[in-house]
């Protein structure tokens, strides 16, 4: 009997990857997303509702920390590309190094000691410091095997489209955390119990999981590193419009004028016997889970409709127009409720495609820097991913802690059982729904004016090929001369 092809050795040729390979990488993000979503998704509100920080506070802390990273990131995907390793060799031994390290810090975030507000201040920058530095080589390096993982760009959309899957499946299941909060709740454990027990099992068991991603093996002969300064690494950037334009989209993206889910279903949704949590995962659920089938047919969908730029401009044009419809159609009965999510059901479904679109657009750039440059610059290029990420998330932050300063958020009235005030309810409907669409027309601007061209990617494989082969003709020439000297 033929093995069930995710765990298959064979291949298609040489450059080709074995789909064993593809899935132990795909599981590694899954792993590493655990850990990231947690993180990202329910930090701040571990620091605002479970701690009573001020919420102005908590937006400077993580919006500090998360620019830092941000420009953190860039240096260390220049430090990736520059430092000098074996062949083959050059992102694989972070893969394994940095992940216990990475779950031990995030878990130690959602320690509730007894201290100070500024005390704990204190200890929150300094853990997440510590946390983003190491993070930032394990993601650096988990990305940028995709453009070494084959010489062949629809091998790498490919690579692309399932470990997005992966990760898409990491950030599913930490979507369940609010059923698993209200089910450990009523069994009697405390909040602030729930939240280090989740912590330990997606934050120190989801970097476990993510070291399975070193089987994926890099399959690209890259020039070795030229000497160049940290500097010049970095402007290396300039030769790649691409990846400039995918991080300008992203970060605008982000500025969307609204705040986590979780304040409007708590506060807002209540459906009979459902409740704001249980809506919030029948919310996530329907609108992401069940969209999640159509990444399996990503690179399929590119093909039929001129490529992965036109997923990226579908999915933001059906998020604009699906969530103004969805605004007027409303949430406050059962009939609403669900006509509501099934409309963002299919927002999601050219949505769930966008980073594959992303991360293959972006290895593909990759060889365009190569060969104008000679340089390969998987550390730097993806190291942008991160710093999209996290000045996105940045602006997200400060925006939030201002808007729920300025609606009157009250964290004690909810600990009390008691509802927020008349301003905080009334704004949180339009800025759940509308506020998105803000995002979605600023990413059409800088996304449009990206390029994407099938034969022009064939050409610049055609050409690296024939550069590589000469290098390695050359290296080979030069050998068989000092021995017969």
């Amino acid at each position: 009997m033929k093995p069930f092809f995710l765990f298959s050795k064979e291949t298609k040729g040489e450059g080709y990857v074995p789909n064993i390979e593809i899935f132990s990488y795909a599981s590694g993000l899954a792993g590493q997303n655990l850990t990231y979503s947690y993180v990202s998704n329910w930090l701040r509100y571990f620091c605002i509702n479970l701690l009573h920080m001020d919420t102005v506070k908590v937006g400077a802390i993580f919006s500090a920390s998360h620019i830092w990273d941000a420009i953190n990131d860039p240096v260390i995907g220049a430090i990736v590309d520059r430092r000098k390793y074996k062949p083959y060799m050059k992102l694989r031994p972070y893969l394994v190094a940095f992940p216990p390290i990475i779950g031990l810090i995030s878990l130690a975030m959602f320690f509730n000691f007894d201290m100070t507000e500024n005390a704990r201040i204190v200890y929150l920058l300094l853990t997440y410091f510590v946390f983003d530095f190491f993070y930032s080589f394990q993601d650096v390096s988990l990305w940028g095997m995709i453009p070494l993982s084959s010489p062949h760009s629809d091998e790498r959309s490919r690579v692309a489209q399932w470990v997005s899957i992966g990760a898409g499946a990491g950030s599913v299941v930490v979507g369940v955390f609010q059923q698993i909060r209200t089910m450990m709740n009523s069994a009697g454990i405390s909040d602030e119990r729930v939240f280090l027990i989740c912590a330990v099992i997606f934050c120190l068991g989801g970097e476990l999981i993510s070291m399975s991603a070193y089987r994926i093996k890099e399959r690209v002969s890259i020039p070795a590193p030229k000497g160049e300064s940290l500097i010049q690494s970095l402007l290396v950037l300039r030769h790649n419009p691409t990846l400039i334009l995918i991080s300008l989209a992203r970060f605008s993206q982000g500025l969307s004028p609204k705040v986590q889910n979780a304040y409007f279903f708590e506060n807002c949704v209540s459906l009979g016997s459902m409740n704001g949590q249980s809506a919030e995962v029948l919310y996530g659920f329907c609108s992401g889970v069940l969209g999640t089938p159509v990444m399996f047919f990503a690179t399929k969908v590119a093909q039929k409709i001129g490529g992965m730029k036109r997923i990226l401009l579908s999915s933001q044009i059906f998020a604009a127009v699906l969530r103004i419809i969805a605004y007027f159609v409303g949430y406050n009965t059962i009939p609403k409720f669900f006509i509501m999510t099934a409309l963002m059901a299919v927002v999601n479904l050219p949505g769930q495609m966008m980073d594959i679109a992303h991360r293959s657009l972006t290895s593909d750039s990759i060889d365009e820097v190569e060969l104008k440059t000679g340089l390969r610059t998987e550390g730097i290029s993806f190291s942008m991913q991160n710093f999209t990420t996290k000045m996105t998330s940045g602006a997200a932050t400060m925006i939030e802690g201002i808007i729920l300063k300025v609606l009157g958020y009250d964290s004690n009235l909810k600990t009390e059982g008691l509802p927020q005030g008349d301003k905080f309810l009334k704004w949180q409907w339009p800025m759940f729904m509308l506020g998105p669409v803000v995002g979605a027309v600023l990413y059409l601007i800088f996304i449009s004016f990206i390029k994407d061209n099938k034969e022009h990617k064939m050409e610049v494989e055609r050409l690296l090929k024939e550069r590589r082969e000469n290098a390695l003709a050359g290296e080979k020439q030069k050998k068989e001369s000092s021995v017969s000297r």
